[in-house]
């Protein structure tokens, strides 16, 4: 059985994660929960599959991480 507090982190991650990539106009359609490490009984909260993109997604989010070093 999955861990409740840990799962809640986990959706909360992913959730942040994917509105501040798109403020930056980039959508990764395979981000998701790791369903194996979701379903599993752990403590740890699930792992986030950032998942496959394009050369040009890649491009674009290098470009918005380099964009946010201090």
């Amino acid at each position: 059985m999955s861990n409740p507090t840990a799962d809640r982190r986990a959706i909360d991650a992913l959730i942040e994660l994917r509105a501040a990539l798109a403020a930056h106009g980039i959508t990764l359609p395979s981000l998701d929960l790791h369903l194996p490490s979701y379903a599993g009984t752990y403590d740890t909260p699930p792992l986030i599959a950032l998942g496959n993109c394009n050369a040009g997604t890649a491009a674009r989010l290098a470009a918005a991480l380099r964009a946010g070093r201090p």
